[in-house]
């Protein structure tokens, strides 16, 4: 029996089983049950238990609720739009964007690394140029340098002698005269035949400033000297600046006419040869001394051996015949105009007053007043022959090195000039 009334409406859905809207059909359905019924019913009905055709939240196949196929829900497995593992749009979408951020930052570090490179190669182009532009220009400079001193060579050589301008032609006697010095005989007197043959030269002048040096060298340039006065075309002065002594006073003796500051040093007239007598010194300190010779007298000059007083008296005869020698040509060349006075010859140097007094110069001046006594419009020109300067190195530096070793010199021990 049932206490329910026949006409209750509610009662009556609830026991339809063919065409109700139950809660969980099982096919179809928008329920709870498994296939696609929208009530709770398990075949076709409207009760909670449908199983085919309601339109319950069905759990397999069609139905909009969450099933493992098809669905929407959370819970479909193979079409639905929830986290399904094969084909959603869930977590698992995280491996491919970590494989894209992987890519791309490896693009751009390799981006970066042939910007860097790209860098790298454009700053060596750049210092590569430069230094393409140091050296061209350095070649430059060095062209133009070179054609500059051609154009001033030739711009210096006169074309035609008799057209230049009245000058003095000054040689410099500078320093020790020496065949190894730049006052040597060679290279004077090939500038006093170059000063006496220029048509345009007034007078050869040369320029002395000399301690002397070589009783050789002297004597040849004195001779020279000597031979172009004695043709009388052209006159020749000695113009002593500083100093004019012993040799270089020999070469002054030979010219027309000797000049001298007030406070120049003339003269030094005689003959010097300095030594050492150490065989003393080398007997205390227990040395000794071997040289072998081929001749009694081969080694007196030797500073290690006793000098005998024959052998004083020989020596002190080459001396005394080379100042003869010395106070002949200042006789010859000075004549007249010396003073007969012994001191003149006896080694002894003047100031350029004392000088003229004694006949040993001729008048005080100076380059610059000769080159106004000359001409109306004072021009000098340097007739010295021009140096190598590597040859002047050379020389300077071998003579050096023979000092320093002790090895014997060239040069003659004998000389005019002052100790």
């Amino acid at each position: 029996m049932s206490d329910t009334p026949k006409d209750d409406p509610w009662t009556q859905g609830e026991m339809s089983s063919s065409s109700g809207k139950g809660a969980a059909a099982a096919a179809g359905g928008s329920g709870p049950d498994k296939s696609g019924g929208s009530g709770p019913a398990e075949p076709g009905g409207n009760g909670p238990v449908g199983s085919s055709g309601g339109s319950g939240p069905a759990e397999s196949s069609g139905g909009s609720g969450p099933a493992e196929h098809g669905g929407s829900g959370p819970a479909g497995s193979s079409g639905g739009s929830g986290p399904a593992e094969p084909g959603g749009s869930g977590p698992a979408e995280s491996s491919g964007d970590s494989a894209e951020v992987l890519r791309e930052r490896q693009r751009l570090a390799q981006i970066e690394s042939m910007d860097r490179w790209i860098q790298s190669v454009l700053v060596e182009q750049r210092r590569s140029r430069r230094w393409k532009l140091f050296f061209r220009f350095a070649w430059l400079a060095l062209l133009l340098g070179v054609a500059a001193l051609v154009g001033f060579a030739l711009l210096m050589v006169p074309g035609d002698e008799r057209e230049q301008a009245r000058h003095l032609g000054v040689v410099k006697v500078d320093g020790v005269i020496d065949s190894e010095s730049p006052a040597n005989a060679e290279r004077l007197i090939e500038g006093i035949e170059a000063a006496w043959e220029s048509p345009s030269s007034a007078a050869v002048v040369l320029h002395i400033n000399s301690p002397g040096g070589s009783p050789v060298q002297s004597q040849r340039v004195y001779k020279a000297v000597m031979a172009l006065r004695e043709r009388g075309d052209k006159p020749i002065v000695a113009v002593v600046e500083d100093l004019g002594a012993s040799g270089a006073y020999y070469m002054a003796s030979a010219a027309d006419e000797i000049v001298a500051a007030p406070s120049s040093l003339v003269g030094s007239i005689g003959v010097i040869y300095a030594g050492f007598g150490l065989e003393g010194a080398i007997d205390d300190l227990g040395v000794e001394r071997r040289v072998f010779t081929a001749g009694d007298n081969k080694a007196f000059l030797d500073p290690f051996s006793e000098m005998r007083p024959e052998q004083q008296a020989f020596w002190q005869e080459v001396l005394d015949t080379t100042h003869q020698q010395f106070i002949d040509a200042v006789k010859a060349g000075r004549g007249d105009r010396l003073a007969d006075d012994p001191r003149i010859f006896s080694g002894l140097i003047w100031t350029g007053e004392q000088a003229l007094e004694l006949g040993l110069v001729d008048r005080l001046g100076t380059l610059d007043e000769e080159a106004y006594e000359w001409l109306d419009q004072p021009r000098i020109k340097d007739y010295t022959p021009s140096q190598d300067p590597f040859d002047r190195l050379a020389r300077r530096f071998g003579v050096g090195v023979a000092q320093w070793m002790g090895l014997p010199q060239a040069s003659s021990p004998v000389r005019y000039q002052l100790p």
